[in-house]
């Protein structure tokens, strides 16, 4: 008797902190609306700092784009504050191609629609905080 109920305590234990896990990450759903270009695929790179803005991706993900739609979707994501970038791939080289100055050659995006001044915007205006499951839409333009 006290093997089992060992044992009952044991996996409800586990439960527990599965539970306790799940509650600490968040689903993040993104939906990218192209208004030109409806082919190719969007690659979106989500940053969890500062530091690691624009150089270390968090998660990375990438999706074809359908009738002029892709959907990004994330599972396991740490609450806290994130930023995030995206390209529309429009050529299918999977990079973001860029003209002889540096300056994008296909369409981009950033999170909270930011936009920088002579280069990318800062961390500070493209952070969003993530408490609970998300579904963001974005339009490229």
């Amino acid at each position: 008797m006290r093997t089992i109920l060992f044992i009952l305590l044991f996996i409800s234990s586990g439960m527990l902190t599965a539970n306790a896990q799940e509650k600490e990450t968040i689903e993040l759903t993104i939906e990218v609306t192209v208004t030109k270009y409806h082919k190719g695929k969007i690659f979106l790179a989500i940053y969890n700092s500062k530091e690691n803005f624009l150089k270390n991706v968090y998660k990375g993900s990438s999706s074809k784009v359908i009738d002029g739609k892709a959907f990004l979707k994330f599972t396991g994501i740490k609450k806290g504050t994130y930023a995030f970038s995206l390209f529309h791939d429009i050529n299918g080289n999977e990079k973001l191609d860029k003209n002889f100055f540096g300056i994008p050659k296909e369409p981009y995006a950033f999170s909270n629609n930011q936009k920088g001044s002579f280069g990318p915007p800062k961390y500070k205006n493209a952070q969003v905080d993530f408490q609970e499951n998300k579904h963001l839409t974005v339009t490229i333009k």
